[in-house]
């Protein structure tokens, strides 16, 4: 049974989107693993994850804008709002989505679907350095 662990660090420009899939899949590469799983966590409380579309842009801009619909900022109801407006409502959409996802891997390649990319998912305006965690698992 092989192990791989490896941090990988992502800058974001602020809220939106940001495939990871490449990063991912070079550390299921190096760890060598031919068969297994590999999980990703998001190490954060104002980010997630997301396997999503990743073709068509669109797809990824209608995401982004129904979130910004659901859980609006600015909102009366928000209380938790020590960082800004964007406090609240970027915890409230990581608990909406996800912190981890686990793919098989079969023949050493992640086993995504055709148009399924893997994607850090900004919910904060400002620029950040996020930290996502790859763990490999397998022979």
């Amino acid at each position: 049974m092989r192990t791989h662990f490896e941090t990988l660090q992502i800058r974001t420009k602020g809220k939106g989107t940001y495939e990871i899939t490449d990063q991912v899949a070079a550390s299921v590469v190096k760890s060598g693993v031919k068969t297994g799983t590999a999980t990703v966590f998001m190490q954060h409380t104002s980010a997630s994850l997301v396997i999503f579309e990743n073709a068509d842009h669109s797809a990824r801009v209608d995401l982004e804008e129904y979130f910004e619909r659901l859980v609006p900022e600015n909102a009366d109801y928000l209380t938790h709002t020590s960082e800004g407006p964007d406090d609240s409502t970027s915890h409230i959409r990581m608990v909406l989505t996800r912190s981890s996802e686990v793919i098989p891997i079969a023949g050493g390649w992640l086993q995504l679907g055709t148009w399924q990319g893997i994607f850090l998912f900004e919910h904060r305006r400002s620029p950040h350095l996020r930290r996502v965690l790859v763990s490999v698992l397998g022979e």
